[in-house]
């Protein structure tokens, strides 16, 4: 029986790096979660157990830590970052053929204007995903953990029954969601902190006044709007669970509820994806693998 090694990668995932600029005044800090995984030409290790061609996963750690401070610039935006990494695995280890950089960036404010006191910020981490195969570099920014939450503007009826259907229709409802979302870039070189500040006024600017249907038309309201704030922008998609809020029966103790009561559902919930594209511009899934490309 003849087999063949099919996709494979290997790298250091959840490189913790904290970096302090010490040479301003107040101090600065980034607080990064830092992913590498390299494709190339290792199928001997998997078939012959031959490790001549392996950048041990160790030295990917090691690397992060070390562009921390030699890439001090670079590593001030995720993004600049993640493509410092990657360019160096492909460009300077002959045998990488691809390297994905994955950061998740946990943003901290400064603490009551000392110059270097800081508390972290929880309403959301900012996502990073840069892949570089030869000349080929796409960067993809995000985010994660953004909870939101509108106390009217929305409504949910007209849908599709059949036996098995017990929701109610209804002309006013809580919609809450906690937005996951991924922006693919049409450039490598841009002001992301800017970037990244206009998506994300963008996208809660949206879901705040945009009139909404159901949260599949909020993830295309908001889409649309991310497109025409940002134009390095090409595609952006949304993973956004729907937060149930169901209204209480009062009834049994006297007691009228006219949507002010709720009950907050963990789970089971609604998943909602989309992605919203120019039209113009091909979507490039490929720059959205999360790291398992198979």
């Amino acid at each position: 029986m003849a087999y063949v090694l099919g996709h494979h990668q290997y790298g250091k995932a959840e490189v913790r790096v904290v970096r302090v600029y010490r040479d301003t005044d107040p101090h600065e800090l980034v607080d990064y979660n830092v992913s590498v995984a390299l494709q190339g030409d290792f199928a001997d290790a998997h078939i012959e157990g031959d490790q001549a061609k392996i950048l041990t996963t160790d030295a990917c750690k090691n690397t992060v830590n070390a562009f921390a401070k030699e890439h001090g610039d670079a590593a001030r935006q995720p993004e600049t970052f993640a493509l410092a990494l990657a360019r160096h695995f492909v460009h300077d280890v002959p045998q990488v053929g691809q390297a994905r950089v994955q950061i998740e960036a946990y943003p901290w404010d400064r603490a009551h204007g000392t110059p270097h006191g800081f508390v972290r910020r929880g309403d959301h981490v900012r996502t990073t995903t840069v892949t570089v195969r030869g000349d080929d570099e796409t960067v993809v920014s995000g985010l994660r953990g953004l909870t939101v939450l509108k106390t009217t503007d929305s409504e949910f009826h007209g849908f599709y029954e059949d036996r098995y259907t017990t929701l109610k229709p209804t002309n006013d409802r809580i919609m809450a969601t906690e937005i996951q979302a991924q922006w693919l870039h049409s450039v490598t070189e841009t002001g992301w902190e800017a970037s990244f500040s206009a998506v994300k006024a963008a996208i809660t600017h949206s879901f705040a006044n945009a009139y909404s249907y159901a949260l599949q038309h909020t993830l295309w309201e908001m889409g649309r709007a991310v497109l025409d704030a940002a134009p390095t922008v090409s595609e952006i998609r949304f993973s956004c669970p729907n937060k149930h809020h169901f209204v209480v029966d009062l009834s049994p103790f006297g007691l009228e509820n006219p949507n002010e009561v709720f009950h907050a559902d963990d789970r089971p919930y609604g998943l909602i994806e989309a992605s919203v594209l120019r039209a113009e511009v091909p979507g490039r899934s490929d720059a959205f693998d999360p790291g398992q490309a198979w």
